[in-house]
């Protein structure tokens, strides 16, 4: 199951311009997020495995809060499962047994955003109109897609930015800069 692109959060980039791009949000802040989903109960305990769909483990420490369609659920213990570090083995407070655990299963779970320092969301980046540094406009974010030297953007024409060509990031302006090489963006 790939993970959703509007939960993640990125790196902060480093660029010329000097600018930091912020955390704040574009909504407001009861604006929940979708962080992950369980995936199934582990165990006769109430365990759950749980696919973490962004880079915020704190999500799941303990005494952390996830809404869900069948309320608020209250993270008693976690850990990561495997070697994956997308997904984890969680109890709940209120999950005691295998039965109510099995009820979970396929639960979407979500919290509000997060205020991170240098963190550039993916939320706030899509519909973002993206500027090389005369200014000149390329395109505006259709998603942003994960990659192992660096995620990307995705212009609605369909080129690709590398994320670390991002210079400066204005969420409430709807507005991503960056400093691109020659040629990057030609066919």
């Amino acid at each position: 199951m790939s993970r959703p692109r509007w939960t993640s959060s990125t790196s902060e980039p480093s660029g010329p311009s000097g600018s930091t791009p912020g955390p704040s949000e574009s909504a407001g802040p009861s604006e929940l997020l979708t962080v992950g989903r369980v995936a199934k109960a582990h165990g006769l305990g109430g365990e759950v495995v749980v696919d973490l769909w962004t880079d915020q483990t704190q999500r799941l420490e303990p005494g952390s809060s996830l809404a869900s369609p069948r309320g608020e659920l209250r993270v008693a213990s976690s850990r990561p499962l495997g070697g994956s570090g997308d997904r984890y083995l969680v109890r709940f407070e209120s999950v005691g047994d295998r039965a109510a655990a099995e009820a979970l299963r396929g639960t979407e779970l979500s919290a509000e955003s997060l205020e991170v320092p240098g963190a550039l969301w993916v939320h706030e980046l899509v519909g973002s109109v993206v500027r090389d540094t005369a200014g000149t406009e390329l395109g505006q974010v259709a998603a942003v897609e994960s990659n192992p030297a660096s995620d990307l953007l995705v212009l609605d024409s369909g080129g690709l930015i590398p994320v670390r060509f991002v210079t400066g990031h204005d969420p409430s302006g709807h507005t991503v800069d960056v400093d691109i090489p020659d040629g990057l963006l030609e066919v």
